[in-house]
């Protein structure tokens, strides 16, 4: 009798227990993203990242949580706010800017996944071994900033036939400014250099230009740039220098053209390799992919600003037109 007392105690207790762990609720896997912008400036392609999520299934406040840190334009800010992200416990960290803000999470940890939306050569900033075998923590996209320089001063000097000197917005280690040069070999063009190294600079650099009789300008993708976008284009309208830009954003702050990729492509290819992640896959076996969707923007309003006509074989490759 006193057996079948205990089996039956120890029988409930097993269904007790079975109980309360189905009861427990199951811990929400957390997306930490890290973007080098303002959240004005990055909703868009974030809204494709969420969208993408929710077409594989996730609901946010159900099966997914998601924690944002934006750095403002302020690269000081990265490791900071990468830290934050690791104290959060997240289990996916993204990287929303290019290299320095993947480089800043991979610096706060070595073993949470890490997927970047954009960024230059990864191999030679040494974030991952090799394209397709990344080897670590860190896998993604890359958007090929530098490779595309020659496609954008090819496209600029359509847009301004007679074009002989450019000037380059560039800012911190100069790679973007390198390729441009070597790209504007090719082309037959002379370059004039517009560094900025701190806020205080912008209005000299392009006056300077202007002196330097630069016929348009191309600015490169840097962090400190993006609280600067609509001066920048203020800038080029006062100054009436036909200008390319490596970013979306600018030519939606009244900017003249942007060529490269698509970013909400690139956003939504980033959920994919979260939703692979958290499914078990491991980043040092996802290969790191390249843009297969690129966009030419041209804003006809800021061509009228500064009564520039645009060729209509050079407007008839657009893949949006502002009007």
């Amino acid at each position: 009798m006193r057996l079948k007392i205990l089996a039956l105690l120890f029988a409930n207790i097993i269904l007790a227990s079975s109980q309360l762990a189905e009861a427990q609720p199951k811990k929400v896997p957390l997306i930490g993203i890290l973007d080098s912008g303002t959240s004005s400036a990055s909703a868009g392609r974030i809204e494709s990242f969420r969208q993408a999520l929710r077409e594989l299934g996730y609901v946010e406040g159900q099966n997914i949580a998601i924690e944002y840190r934006f750095a403002d334009g302020k690269s000081d800010r990265f490791p900071e706010l990468a830290a934050a992200l690791v104290t959060a416990k997240a289990d996916v960290l993204v990287a929303a800017g290019g290299n320095s803000t993947t480089r800043a999470l991979k610096q706060a940890s070595k073993t949470i996944p890490i997927v970047m939306t954009s960024g230059s050569d990864a191999v030679d900033g040494g974030l991952v071994s090799s394209l397709a075998r990344p080897g670590g923590n860190v896998t993604g996209l890359t958007s090929l900033y530098d490779d595309l320089s020659g496609k954008r001063l090819e496209l600029l000097k359509e847009t301004v036939p007679k074009l002989s000197r450019v000037g380059v917005l560039w800012a911190g280690g100069g790679n973007q400014w390198r390729a441009i040069q070597a790209a504007a070999r090719d082309l037959h063009l002379q370059v004039h250099s517009m560094e900025i190294h701190n806020d205080n600079d912008y209005e000299g650099a392009f006056k300077e230009a202007s002196k330097a009789r630069s016929g348009a300008l191309t600015v490169t993708t840097n962090t400190p740039f993006v609280p600067n976008r609509k001066r920048i284009t203020d800038l080029a309208t006062k100054h009436r220098l036909p200008t390319m830009y490596a970013a979306r954003s600018y030519v939606e702050t009244g900017g003249l053209m942007y060529y490269g990729p698509s970013a909400s492509d690139l956003y939504r290819r980033a959920a994919v390799y979260v939703d692979k992640i958290l499914k078990g896959a491991r980043p040092a076996d996802l290969p790191v992919e390249q843009p297969v969707k690129f966009e030419f923007i041209v804003n006809l309003k800021a061509a009228r600003q500064i009564d520039l006509t645009i060729p209509p074989n050079v407007l008839a490759r657009a893949d949006r037109v502002i009007k």
